[in-house]
């Protein structure tokens, strides 16, 4: 038994390990990184992400709002694939800024065990107090949350780390909260000139896991796939969709080594011998 990095430091110099597959921080990964190719292991790192959705002015309203609200709040933010930037184009960002807010207003906060609540708590209290820190900073510098913005605390929200779904509007590109990896029900909502600026702003991260479009333009969605710089794309779904039959992982800073999932999976962990044989 011991600490989380005494645990990681003994298993990564296990001699009998072959191969290494990790999920967390780039602080970590990149000490496993380093650990590992002192003795030449297979490394597959997935290391977060701040990942854009962008709503064009074509895109379905309804169908926007709700992926989007799906993406950044349901478990409670916290899937490394979560939609934590939303690039609005200016010529429906009022509406869809409106229309998100009174879709999360009607989210419930709760014990996710029980029917009907939509987010749970954070899963620990350090991440509660990273969420309400970021949370602080945003309130510096990007104003009031139209939403959220607060733990939850009184009887049951007593007995686990609850926070409020919580938006910011108007985000500068180069906010901390537009920035920085939180991991926690916040959203950062960004306006965009046109196409080209939201691609310009979805792509300005040094992640890149994933990233979601909402349009009915066929054109620009073919557009987006090409140069939307991360690893897993959806259209016109969250962001924070996968599909576990098909390979997963980043480009950037969110990812190194060979893809997780699918068939990918079984040559990851698979030992492979070549056979050269004369009759």
């Amino acid at each position: 038994a011991g600490s989380g990095g005494e645990l990681g430091k003994a298993l990564v110099n296990a001699a009998p390990v072959k191969a290494i597959s990790f999920t967390g921080s780039n602080d970590v990964g990149n000490w496993i990184h380093t650990e590992a190719s002192k003795r030449r292991l297979r490394i597959q790192l997935e290391m977060g992400g701040k990942n854009p959705t962008i709503v064009l002015a074509e895109a379905d309203l309804k169908s926007a709002v709700e992926n989007v609200c799906n993406a950044a709040f349901f478990s409670t933010g916290q899937k490394c694939t979560a939609t934590s930037r939303a690039i609005v184009e200016e010529g429906i960002y009022d509406q869809f800024v409106a229309a998100l807010v009174e879709r999360t207003k009607k989210l419930t906060v709760g014990d996710g065990m029980q029917p009907g609540i939509d987010i749970g708590p954070c899963v620990d209290k350090g991440q509660l107090e990273t969420v309400l820190k970021y949370i602080e900073i945003g309130k510096k510098e990007s104003g009031e949350p139209l939403c959220g913005g607060n733990q939850l605390t009184g009887g049951a929200y007593d007995k686990g780390y609850f926070v409020e779904p919580t938006i910011f509007a108007d985000v500068d590109p180069n906010a901390t909260i537009a920035r920085e990896e939180i991991f926690g029900p916040v959203l950062a909502i960004i306006k965009a000139k046109d196409f080209e600026d939201a691609m310009r702003l979805a792509n300005d991260t040094v992640f890149g896991l994933s990233s979601s479009i909402q349009t009915t333009n066929l054109s620009r969605a073919m557009d987006y796939i090409y140069r939307a710089e991360a690893g897993l794309l959806t259209i016109n779904l969250p962001s924070a969709g996968v599909e576990y039959q098909l390979p997963f992982g980043g480009t950037k800073d969110s990812s190194f080594g060979p893809k997780e999932q699918g068939p990918a999976a079984f040559d990851f962990y698979s030992d492979y011998k070549t056979i050269y044989l004369k009759y």
